[in-house]
């Protein structure tokens, strides 16, 4: 059985990634492939009691590096249980967020040392990379604007300041720029389907699946 692929969605608050990968997931079955879709905090149950420590409460809760581990050992759990068997499987796994958040909310939102984040990735979970990360690019003023209506909670990182979330902005870019190769840049602020569209074209050209 060959290996399943790894695709992640990445982007600030308010993206409308969990929209777009449940019409990816669809897409994708619909092509007689195998999905499992996740997200990160999360996506295992002991990763899942970690977000709720972090999406929730004061947005000063936790010191920076604080919030790197915290995610680490999320991402530690989510990858044990859910997305390394699921792969060995042949599933394609889609996930809500992954290692690029953390670099960009923690480093370039929080100003954590970025080498050091690396480090640290690199130290728990080796060379291991998504095949493919999707960065849904839209302005700070969109993105919140959209999320102030979900009425979901786990608003913590919502409720962070301007500047944050322009930080946030540039880092998503910046992360993109630097690996252009397993990452795509969308725009976000068109409607709902040509995200869509775009999301269809970038799966195509860069895995050669045709949904």
């Amino acid at each position: 059985m060959s290996r399943g692929h790894f695709i992640t969605l990445e982007g600030g608050e308010g993206a409308g990634k969990s929209t777009q990968i449940k019409r990816l997931a669809s897409a994708l079955e619909g092509s007689g492939i195998k999905v499992v879709a996740t997200r990160e905090p999360g996506g295992a149950p002991g990763a899942e009691e970690i977000r709720n420590l972090l999406v929730n409460g004061n947005t000063d809760r936790w010191a920076p590096m604080a919030e790197v581990l915290l995610h680490t050992a999320a991402r530690a759990e989510h990858l044990d249980k859910t997305v390394m068997p699921a792969l060995k499987n042949g599933a394609w796994v889609i996930s809500d967020r992954f290692s690029d958040s953390t670099m960009a909310y923690q480093g370039y939102g929080h100003g954590v040392d970025k080498g050091v984040i690396e480090n640290i990735y690199r130290d728990v979970f080796g060379d291991f990379k998504p095949d493919l990360t999707l960065i849904i690019d839209i302005s700070p003023g969109v993105g919140l604007s959209r999320a102030g209506t979900r009425n979901q909670g786990e608003d913590r990182y919502e409720r962070m300041g301007d500047d944050f979330h322009q930080r946030l902005r540039d880092g998503f870019l910046e992360i993109a720029k630097a690996d252009s190769k397993r990452c795509v840049i969308i725009n976000g602020e068109l409607d709902e389907d040509g995200v869509f569209a775009a999301i269809k074209d970038a799966v195509t050209e860069k895995l050669g699946v045709k949904i």
